[in-house]
């Protein structure tokens, strides 16, 4: 029994956080770890989360959001990056422009403004690694168009299938 348990300790120990806003701020949220984030009241600034973010049908929300998995059943205005799949729910009313892999827009959901289609989407960090070049240059080449990357706000992004095309075309000095 004693070896049973020692077994199952660690998946405890590895549970994703949830968070839960029902307040009004403002700023800047940004989480290094999973966690499922859950915003119900207003939230004005930046959103960066990683793990679950759900916005819920009586939150207004003004903001840069990126996220793994997003779900939107509020009120959000401001470009939405999500790095797994998006969810418009039936009362979400959407206006900014979107990227994401996966996209479900349930009946009833209102959007406006444009989505990219993205697949597997990197950031200035990840492509940095990925490329062995340093995250200023990234950001220099992304800026003068010479590396393919999205600015959505002030981040970039970038398909890692559009970098394997761009490096394997010899375009890296």
């Amino acid at each position: 029994m004693a070896l049973l348990s020692r077994r199952t300790a660690p998946v405890v120990e590895s549970e994703e956080k949830t968070i839960e806003i029902s307040a009004q701020m403002q700023g800047t949220l940004s989480f290094k770890d999973p966690v499922n984030l859950k915003v119900n009241g207003s939230f004005n600034g930046t959103l960066d989360c990683k793990g679950t973010l759900t916005v819920g049908s009586t939150a207004f929300v003004e903001a840069h959001i990126t996220g793994d998995n997003i779900i939107i059943a509020g009120k959000v205005r401001g470009d939405v990056i999500a790095k797994k799949m998006l969810v418009l729910m039936p009362t979400a009313i959407l206006s900014g422009n979107i990227s994401t892999p996966k996209l479900n827009i349930v009946e009833g959901a209102v959007f406006h403004g444009k989505c990219q289609m993205m697949e597997d989407v990197l950031n200035v960090d990840e492509v940095s690694k990925y490329l062995e070049i340093e995250a200023p240059t990234i950001l220099e080449l992304a800026g003068e168009g010479k590396i393919p990357g999205i600015k959505n706000g002030e981040h970039w992004t970038f398909e890692r299938s559009k970098i394997d095309s761009w490096a394997a075309a010899g375009r890296i000095k």
